[in-house]
């Protein structure tokens, strides 16, 4: 790497590229003395490699500005080019959508201003535009509501900047910001309030800690400007390199900034209705969405935030470090602990990240990489990071209750990997409490589920050795056994008839019979004799022992002998039998009864919707607040059915570009053709049609060739359009039967709608109740052996448990919150299929409870 190259980088950084020297002007000093020596040689790679820091590393856009600024004193024309390539990328991510992008370089555009670089009046201009778009946007006449998600990222971008600018741009150009500032205040006025309703971290909407504030992203930032603009435009948080060099960047040359555009919103359809509203909506959110939903784990105090702007713009540089180092997790953790900021942030960074981890609909990243930052952190900053990260779970574990489904699962998968990084540490006695309380409270199903986990990741002794200062919690421990094989003989049980058939069926399984075989075996001696259920029990049972030592040999058997168990199990009535089957083997382990399921579903031998069927089986159903035993299960069968759609949808693109490459190699090759046809050549002195005949033989074997290769590629994806449409009817059956199961089994439980029109108020009739079951034992005392009196409760045990929600209550809670988890995640799925589902499944005489958490984890208005 060229030297200046690792300088423009490091800049700012303790590294051996600047020697001992940790003062920034240093830095930029050094540095523009490398680019000038080389600007002559290579102006081009200079241009294209301070754009792309800027872009990639914008915490350290201030010094990049500067260095800007400095170049621009010596190289006018450079630095113009430059000025030229940022308005053709800005450009280019409007019309494209890249928030990223758009929200950087506007950041860029402000510090140059700040260093000279740019006049203050184009930086006002690309503000304007941007905030006349998103005002023309929310106009319910000449715009399109459905939109607003795009103004508002507008106005959000154009408010971020002022950290960085504003008080440069209130000195420079007062009376045009000001314009700006009241133009906000306006758009501010005529938006809809955003409600967090479908991504709230809890399920109550109110946050850890903190008071119940009604402000949405945009407002909160601005009330956070205001504040600023009240202090005098000072930052903490914002270097400001460019003022080191004020006195020589003064006799720079202001450059203008090129007419930018904003694309045009779609228009509104004729006949609108709610329903187009709503897809309009999520199409927007989908393009624009919100980059961080705020979550405040601890208490103000802890965040150390000297004002608040401060906050605002620490979560800035969090999350583009997490956004731009993805791929580089020693690299993010070391910019993550070495911001340009003069205080302590380590409570605000776990915030932020642990906020990007639960963040719905989905995290930006898989939830692994939280996973390897947060361990890279503890290990950068071992005497601060760890006791902070252990106070936010111990914070989120207070109000697990509360806190949504999905971000329960999510926290319980983190949880227990985290601690399979740090020997399973934990100071379990802290909680050791949750044995007295009910198996269906929150707290004690998640130290449950964190343990189940954390067996998984090792093994099941050196779990229980990790809870010894809590022995009591090994209650909680899943089931030590293996496999459930029900023709084991090793335990002393009595040989049947059935023994005798699992064993023949082993052995013809290691003689390496084929599939064929066994089916013909099974049709002409088992099934004839013995029927259905003892036929799919001795085939499942035995074949499932058999690939049991190994991820490896389950695959193995499933390949060889899968055709033996869809011959038995043709249709979904014999399928779900069949993962009861599977599920009785695998008792012991949930596991490998997720494993084995998916498998077979993968293999085509289970439907989705014999899942789904299974799932809401009587013994399942029991277990839907207490386990996540079956929701694993049914999570993995919607998500293998919308990757399928996923996998499909990528290959149908690829393929549309093949066949437009095919068809345009096609065209040049019956060019060439047409053109040596038509061609006139003389052949023993008389003129003929036609070039030299062995070229054009040679040209039609090409033109043969290509137009077999876009036949081929045409048939290709003719037979992939022909599975999406396949697989989107598998995904809306399923839909289908999910939502309706969904809503049988709420209105069986659910009280009468009349009775609970809220969650608060299915929360509280326990413990309404129990203030009734009081009152009239109040006077009556029951003798125990020893002679003690003590009070008699009915309908659980508040007074000694500590939680005061019913188990029915509990029941309808938890699988309510699975609803909109499920509603949530497949949003973009569903919307499609919304009025066929508005007929089937979100009917009049569905629970309103049942259609208000559908409707929350769409986002959708009530109708």
């Amino acid at each position: 790497m060229s030297s200046w190259k690792s300088l423009l980088l490091r800049i700012g950084d303790k590294s051996p590229e600047y020697g001992t020297s940790s003062e920034v002007k240093d830095h930029i000093e050094t540095c523009f003395s490398a680019l000038r020596r080389d600007l002559e040689h290579s102006p081009d790679d200079i241009l294209n490699f301070v754009l792309q820091c800027a872009e990639q590393i914008p915490h350290k856009i201030p010094s990049y500005g500067t260095v800007v600024g400095l170049l621009n004193l010596e190289n006018e024309d450079f630095v113009k080019k430059l000025v030229e390539s940022t308005q053709t990328a800005f450009q280019d991510a409007l019309d494209t959508g890249n928030c990223d992008k758009i929200r950087i370089l506007m950041r860029f555009l402000t510090v140059m201003m700040c260093s000279k670089v740019l006049q203050p009046g184009s930086l006002v201009v690309v503000f304007e535009t941007l905030l006349s778009s998103a005002a023309t946007t929310v106009d319910e006449e000449k715009g399109n509501p459905c939109w607003q998600p795009r103004a508002d990222f507008y106005v959000a971008c154009i408010l971020s900047c002022l950290p960085w600018g504003g008080l440069e741009l209130f000195e420079q150009v007062p009376e045009e910001i000001e314009r700006v500032v009241v133009g906000v205040e306006a758009y501010l006025s005529i938006r809809r309030h955003l409600s967090d309703a479908g991504l709230s971290f809890f399920e109550d909407g109110n946050e850890i800690g903190s008071d119940v504030v009604e402000k949405d992203f945009l407002e909160d930032l601005w009330s956070r400007i205001q504040v600023l603009s009240n202090n005098g435009w000072k930052v903490d948080s914002v270097p400001k390199p460019h003022l080191s060099f004020e006195a020589q960047l003064v006799a720079g040359k202001s450059h203008e900034f090129g007419p930018i555009s904003c694309p045009e919103q779609p228009h509104l359809p004729s006949q609108f209705s709610a329903t187009i509203y709503g897809k309009q909506k999520h199409e927007a959110e989908l393009k624009y969405p919100l980059r961080i939903h705020r979550l405040n784990i601890f208490p103000a105090s802890k965040t150390e935030d000297p004002q608040p702007i401060d906050r605002f713009v620490v979560e800035e540089y969090l999350l583009d470090v997490l956004l731009f180092f993805n791929g580089c997790r020693k690299e993010c953790a070391s910019f993550m602990v070495s911001l340009p900021v003069p205080f302590r942030y380590e409570y605000l960074m776990a915030e932020t990240i642990f906020s990007q981890l639960l963040l719905l609909p989905h995290p930006p990243f898989k939830p692994i990489y939280y996973t390897l930052v947060i361990m890279d952190l503890c290990k950068a900053l071992p005497g601060a990071f760890p006791a902070v990260v252990a106070g936010a779970v111990r914070c989120l574990f207070e109000k697990i209750a509360d806190l949504d489904m999905e971000c329960r699962t999510r926290l319980v998968l983190w949880f227990s990997h985290h601690l399979s990084n740090f020997q399973f540490i934990w100071p379990w006695e802290e909680w050791a409490f949750v044995l007295d309380l009910p198996k269906w409270a929150p707290q004690r199903v998640f130290v449950q589920e964190v343990l189940e986990r954390e067996v998984r990741l090792s093994y099941w002794d050196k779990v229980k050795q990790s809870i010894e200062n809590a022995p009591a919690l090994e209650e909680l421990l899943p089931p030590r056994g293996g496999p459930n094989f029900s023709y084991s003989v090793e335990d002393g049980r009595e040989r049947t008839e059935e023994h005798a058939l699992s064993t023949e069926l082993s052995s013809k399984v290691k003689g390496r019979q084929t599939a064929r075989d066994i089916i013909s075996w099974v049709e002409e001696s088992v099934f004839p004799a013995h029927g259905f259920e003892v036929t799919l029990k001795v085939v499942v049972q035995t074949l499932l022992d058999i690939g049991s030592k190994s991820f490896t040999h389950l695959i193995t058997i499933l390949e060889r002998y899968g055709q033996v168990i869809a011959r038995i199990c043709p249709d979904h009535d014999k399928q779900v039998m069949l993962i009861v089957e599977v599920s009785f083997y695998w008792k012991n382990s949930s596991q490998m009864t997720a494993i084995a399921i998916d498998r077979m579903m993968g293999y085509r031998l289970i439907s989705n919707l014999a899942i789904v069927r299974w799932v809401f089986s009587t013994l399942n159903i029991e277990q839907f607040h207490t386990s996540d035993r079956p929701w694993e299960v049914l999570r993995n069968a919607v998500s293998k059915t919308y990757n399928r759609i996923s996998d499909l949808r990528r290959e149908i693109l690829s393929l549309k570009k093949g066949v437009m490459s095919a068809k345009e190699t096609l065209a040049k090759a019956k060019a060439e053709l047409d053109a040596a046809e038509s061609k006139l050549t003389l052949v023993d002195g008389e003129p003929t049609l036609g070039e030299n005949p062995a070229r054009l033989k040679r040209l039609k074997s090409h033109h043969d060739r290509a137009k077999e290769e876009e036949a081929s590629v045409q048939d290709s994806l003719e037979a992939k359009e022909a599975l999406l449409v396949r697989a989107i009817d598998e995904m809306e059956a399923l839909f289908l039967s999910l939502f309706k199961s969904f809503s049988n089994v709420l209105m069986e439980r659910l009280p009468d709608a009349s009775k609970v029109g809220t969650l608060q108020a299915l929360k509280s009739i326990h413990s309404d109740e129990m203030a009734v079951d009081l009152e009239e034992s109040s006077a009556m005392e029951v003798e125990n052996e020893n002679g003690m009196s003590k009070k008699s409760h009915s309908n659980g045990e508040k007074a000694s448990n500590g939680y005061d929600v019913g188990e029915k209550e509990q029941w309808c809670l938890s699988t309510l919150g699975y609803v909109k988890a499920f509603s949530r995640q497949y949003a973009s799925e569903i919307w499609p299929l919304i009025e066929k589902l508005d007929v089937e499944a979100f009917t009049e005489d569905a629970h309103p409870l049942f259609r208000n958490a559908v409707y929350t984890g769409l986002r959708r208005q009530n109708e």
